[in-house]
């Protein structure tokens, strides 16, 4: 079929769900011309149909009903052709569209309903991205997470377009208290294990893209349980012009961490307020605005310490009697402001201005006197588990008054142009960033009367670093892409994006410009499939962390990290004992150069600060969702990966006096196995009962010594293995029937969860404590990794309220 240009007229409108809930990358296509578009983040699309002709519209999305609409020549009415998409699933309350990964990008859309769902003891967005394939994380303490093989530091994080940092001095998830994420705020989550866009910022390993809710009625929600609560309302003005969506939190994990073998006086305290303001001046432009306050604050007296560790044939256990205390104080602000100024559908403009604020102190001194005994293991023995020698005795004392004031501010700038089957978007982004670091912290060792490092004349100290850094630095960013889709003459669908970005910084003087391609084919087979390819490159300047030596002096001739991503994937829909499923695989390879080399003990990052290694990740993603139970989503993720780096030109001489080259060697993050299971079940002839079922393993991670400066000489900890698991009882259902005059009648929905966190008890190790022993009075000592374990079972009760 053909058409004259003046034949053709341009169809525009929104497609929508049933809760008005916009549906982005639905597929719109005009079947008399065999063209097709797709829609935008706010499920706008525009596409060309023929003038004075009946059209036939096909509308799909992954998760909805695919629509067939006629339009009548005579009836069509080009602008605000609006569209609605019926769910496909619908049969109980807690059902979801389990989302694709979008043909646009390789952002994968998860439903923020299981937010609230998952028993996790840290209960945010992140406890879902920890089940995702590529994600690994081996503490429950903890919102951060490594993506195929990089560190906690390389991973965006954006809440409406506003980019997230985290405080910098955290040491272990006792510390960290809660995320920025607020879960009940959320409208939208969508992430990406690498091959990312180039409208996505400047770090190596993932993005995740948050949206909070544009509320369009009265809507709240309040829960509570042994580990804190939350309350959130949102509500949309009656000329429907201004809109609010405000959460307040409050954590403590006391009860969790009264678990761990330090025993003392644990008491942690986190707050946080969130508030998500929009006004519509008018039908083209509007202002929203963003405040955080956040406080965590956590003290800490230390008792007592018993741990048993070891082999079979050489058991051994420590014991530590503590003096002191630790008292640690993050307290973070964000003010946000966004302009948003769109005329049509296809052209809009936005201006972010931003700024955060970090006021972080670490204090604490803590003296602990150990004593290192050997256990009786001989079986039938009178004092078997009893200590039979003593192999090491000492005192240590830990000093430390680290501050950090930290402030970035940021003025953005971000466009978009819709035309045809093209969506061009572009941006620029200005950051000031100011930072005072202070580091004042020591260890003092003594060994069986002996001060470590004994060099017989003086005491010394084991380690100490004191620094004074004032960094103000400028970095600039800009970005422009292009995304066009078309239909090729075999019906397949194909969409290439296609960008570059750019950034400079004045620290370093450094100006890069990095290329980045995204291909995703559909081919009109019976069998549902995407094929995708991406590729770039990500460049990652360095911030306070990166900059900072163990001594605590910045290195001024640090460069940025760099990676290259190629990334190969599938999505295979499916249809299994009548339901539908979805198998997504990717193959990945990065290539790293210009890396700075890092330990890891428990969540705190320490950087060599010199761009000395270059390496690798390589591995395999896979991930199944779809309904194993009727009418309910599960999952279940398994990633097979390898990461190594070599130091260039590093050596070491061995006992033969032999200069030995190591060569490649395992990263901190060097994971061959994850495995990851969310499931969901329900009783089915009384669906208000359900159970949901978390399952994480994690096969050995390399560790070292923190006092080695050679970082190829690793060991491997323990595998780490959890299950969580929740039941639910739904009180109050909100399709039921209830009197006016019942004061439960003002209530939407009520549930009761039991909760049981670490279901088979085990002992995970999240990092070793290093005990040294002198042997002679030469000094020299043997050095003993001690486990540190995480938490044990625990029970927990919640009550959630929706109204």
């Amino acid at each position: 079929m053909t058409s004259n240009a003046q034949d053709i007229v341009q169809l525009s409108g929104s497609i929508r769900d049933s809760l008005g809930h916009a549906v982005e990358y639905a597929h719109v296509k005009d079947i008399s011309l065999n063209t097709g578009v797709v829609t935008d983040k706010n499920g706008n699309y525009s596409i060309s149909i023929t003038r004075g002709k009946e059209t036939i519209l096909q509308v799909s999305s992954v998760g909805y009903k695919t629509k067939e609409i006629t339009i009548h020549p005579d009836k069509i009415n080009t602008t605000g052709f609006n569209i609605i998409l019926d769910v496909l699933i619908t049969d109980i309350d807690e059902v979801s569209v389990f989302g694709a990964i979008s043909s646009e990008s390789n952002l994968v859309k998860i439903d923020a309903k299981n937010v609230g769902l998952l028993p996790d003891l840290s209960g945010g967005v992140e406890s879902l991205i920890k089940t995702m394939p590529g994600v690994a994380s081996n503490s429950e303490l903890t919102s951060q997470y490594n993506v195929r093989g990089g560190s906690f530091d390389e991973n965006l994080v954006y809440v409406n377009d506003i980019e997230i940092y985290r405080p910098i001095l955290v040491r272990s998830g006792q510390q960290e208290g809660l995320s920025f994420l607020n879960s009940d705020m959320v409208s939208s989550i969508q992430f990406s294990a690498g091959g990312f866009e180039s409208r996505f910022g400047d770090k190596m390993s993932s993005v995740l893209d948050i949206r909070y809710n544009k509320p369009i009625e009265f809507a709240g929600n309040l829960s509570f349980s042994l580990l804190g609560g939350n309350i959130h309302i949102e509500d949309i003005s009656k000329n429907g012009k201004f809109t609010y969506n405000t959460g307040f939190r409050y954590k403590t994990s006391q009860y969790v961490l009264n678990t761990l073998e330090t025993k003392g006086d644990y008491n942690p305290q986190f707050y946080d307020f969130q508030t998500y303001f929009t006004y519509k001046i008018s039908n083209s432009f509007d202002i929203d605005f963003l405040g955080n306050y956040a406080l965590n604050s956590y003290q800490f007296i230390p008792e007592t310490r018993e741990t048993q560790f070891g082999t079979v044939n050489n058991s051994l256990s420590l014991k530590i009697y503590y003096d002191g205390n630790e008292i640690d104080k993050f307290e973070t602000y964000l003010g946000a402001f966004t302009a948003s100024y769109h005329p049509d559908e296809q052209f809009s403009l936005k201006f972010i201005l931003s700024a955060y604020t970090t006021n972080e102190e670490e204090t604490y001194d803590i003296q602990g006197q150990y004593y290192l005994n050997e256990l009786d293991r001989t079986v039938g023995s009178d004092t078997y588990g009893d200590s039979i020698m003593n192999i090491g005795i000492g005192t240590f004392l830990n000093h430390a008054r680290n501050y950090i004031d930290a402030s970035v501010y940021s003025l953005a700038f971000t466009g978009g142009y819709y035309f045809f089957n093209n969506k061009i978007r572009w941006g620029a982004k200005y950051n000031i960033e100011s930072i005072n670091d202070y580091v004042n912290q020591w260890k003092m060792l003594d060994s069986a009367g002996y001060s470590l490092p004994y060099t017989g004349e003086t005491v010394e100290l084991y380690e100490s670093a004191r620094a004074q850094n004032n960094l103000n630095t400028n970095k600039i960013a800009a970005y422009i892409q292009n995304t066009y889709s078309t239909i090729l003459s075999n019906n397949a669908e194909l969409l290439v994006n296609y960008g570059l970005r750019a950034h400079y910084w004045d620290f370093t003087n450094e100006l890069f410009i990095t290329p980045r391609l995204l291909l995703s084919y559909k081919p009109a087979w019976k069998k549902d499939m995407l094929f995708r390819f991406s590729s770039g490159l990500y460049y990652q300047p360095a911030f306070i962390k990166e900059l900072r030596d163990n001594d605590g002096n910045i290195n001024p001739e640090i460069k940025s990290q760099k990676s290259v991503h190629i990334v190969l994937g599938n999505d295979y829909l499916f249809k299994a004992w009548s339901r539908p499923f979805k198998l997504t695989t990717e193959v990945y390879y990065k290539y790293l150069t210009d890396i700075i080399p890092y330990k890891v003990d428990n969540v705190q990052v320490s950087y060599s600060a010199e761009n000395m290694a270059k390496g690798y990740a390589l591995g395999l993603d896979m991930k199944i969702n779809g309904e194993f139970v009727k009418g309910i989503e599960s999952w279940a993720s398994l990633s097979v990966m390898q990461t190594k780096e070599d130091i260039e030109g590093d050596s070491y001489v061995n006992s033969d006096n032999e200069v030995v080259y190591p060569g490649y060697y395992s990263r901190p993050t060097d994971q061959l196995v994850n495995f990851s299971l969310y499931f969901q079940d329900y009783l089915p002839m009384n669906p208000s009962y359900s159970v949901i079922l978390s399952l994480h393993y994690g096969s050995s991670l390399p560790f070292s010594s923190p006092d080695e400066n050679r970082y190829d000489q690793v060991f491997r900890m323990k595998p780490y293995r959890r299950v969580d698991i929740g039941f639910s009882k739904v009180l109050i259902r909100e399709d039921r029937t209830l009197k006016n005059s019942n004061p439960l009648n003002k209530l939407k929905s009520m549930w009761l969860s039991f909760e049981v966190f670490n279901l088979l008890d085990i002992d995970n190790t999240i990092s070793y404590m290093w005990v040294k022993t002198s042997e002679n009075q030469a000094g020299e000592a043997i050095q003993y990794a001690v486990p540190n374990y995480l938490t044990s079972r625990r029970f927990n009760l919640k009550l959630a309220v929706k109204f």
